[in-house]
């Protein structure tokens, strides 16, 4: 299929939004997100946070969630070309893991590693040296990967534990998963990251939640609105034995996003994002409640505010309303003020620019 460069203009835009709006809630609430609402608001005024907050040289700092989004996309970008060129569909999962190796090489390494026989040191991420940097990586991240633990391309998701930290759904699983849904494939996005969530996480509420995430953004890119690519992404995920716990957190966002007037107390509700089901309903309800702004920008803001201004995990919460928001209204529409300000802005945009020229809908195709 041929695509004119309109297409290729907003798929790019889109994709680039996703990572880049991750990164700036990713950045909002780290520095929030081991304190109380009460206490934000204590420190931060009544509002609570309401720009980020940048180090000494004026950066606001990511986390590990953006880290591992972008390792995530460099694998699937890899999986992708070796299935275009050499059609080995089944190695893409295993793509996925060496990129993931990656990052765990920046988490155990103070600067890149000798490449020596270790076959995953390759790409251009690994040679970034603000992404050597440890921002609180979850434990069963780390422990999963040094596990060596593979899964099996393209298996069906069955609602079993997974053979890693079976009893695990920490977010992680969730806010890595953004760049599966890429391609615009709704339900290869559900399988394919549901699948490597239990290279490190195993309980089927995490690589639930991850899945339809995924799927989600996968209905975004392909242009649907944030309540029908919801709606979509669930019936998905019905379809799945043990979904139960991932729906209902998805519904209760949805009912809570419904009564309209945003506030964190409501939020709340929907618990403290540390699991990968609330991490994902906080998300959405941040990114779906109605809001009266009146710009694109100053939606987007009041938004990723509301995302972190809570009792839990700010930063995972920011992130995933982010990649949902700048899928939404990409890269053009965010805010420069906070843009100009993000840690490693410049390499997020070009792992969105590299992948959007592999797929064939960037000026490169």
């Amino acid at each position: 299929m041929r695509h004119t460069w309109t297409d290729k203009a907003v798929h790019r835009s889109r994709l680039r939004g996703c990572l880049l709006a991750g990164g700036l809630g990713d950045a909002l609430g780290y520095p929030v997100e081991t304190l109380s609402r009460q206490r934000i608001e204590a420190k931060h005024g009544p509002r609570g946070l309401t720009d980020p907050v940048t180090d000494a040289d004026g950066v606001a700092v990511i986390t590990d969630n953006t880290q591992l989004s972008l390792f995530t996309a460099e694998g699937f970008r890899n999986g992708y070309v070796q299935v275009r060129e050499h059609g080995i569909d089944g190695a893409m999962s295993a793509l996925v893991r060496e990129a993931y190796l990656r990052w765990l090489d920046t988490q155990d390494h103070p600067a890149p590693p000798p490449v020596l026989s270790a076959d995953h040191r390759v790409g251009r991420l690994r040679l970034e040296p603000w992404l050597y940097a440890r921002r609180s990586p979850g434990p069963e991240c780390l422990s999963g990967l040094r596990s060596g633990q593979v899964v099996k391309p393209f298996a069906e998701p069955a609602g079993q534990p997974g053979p890693v930290n079976p009893s695990s759904k920490a977010y992680a699983t969730v806010v890595r998963s953004a760049p599966f849904g890429f391609l615009g494939d709704a339900p290869y996005a559900f399988r394919l990251a549901a699948n490597c969530a239990q290279l490190t996480h195993g309980h089927p509420t995490g690589y639930y939640a991850a899945g339809t995430f995924a799927a989600i953004i996968a209905h975004l890119v392909a242009g649907e609105s944030l309540d029908v690519a919801v709606s979509l992404a669930m019936r998905e995920l019905a379809g799945h034995p043990g979904h139960e716990e991932t729906t209902e957190a998805l519904r209760h966002a949805l009912d809570l996003a419904a009564e309209g007037k945003p506030a964190a107390e409501k939020a709340e509700l929907l618990g403290t994002g540390r699991t990968a089901e609330e991490a994902l309903a906080i998300g959405v309800y941040a990114a779906l409640v109605p809001f009266d702004s009146a710009q694109p920008e100053d939606d987007i803001t009041a938004r990723l505010c509301l995302s972190v201004n809570h009792s839990g995990a700010s930063d995972s919460t920011g992130s995933v309303c982010g990649n949902l928001l700048g899928v939404l209204h990409g890269d053009v529409n965010l805010p420069w003020r906070w843009l100009s300000r993000l840690e490693g802005r410049a390499v997020i945009a070009q792992v969105a620019d590299d992948f959007a020229a592999e797929t064939g809908q960037a000026d490169g195709s």
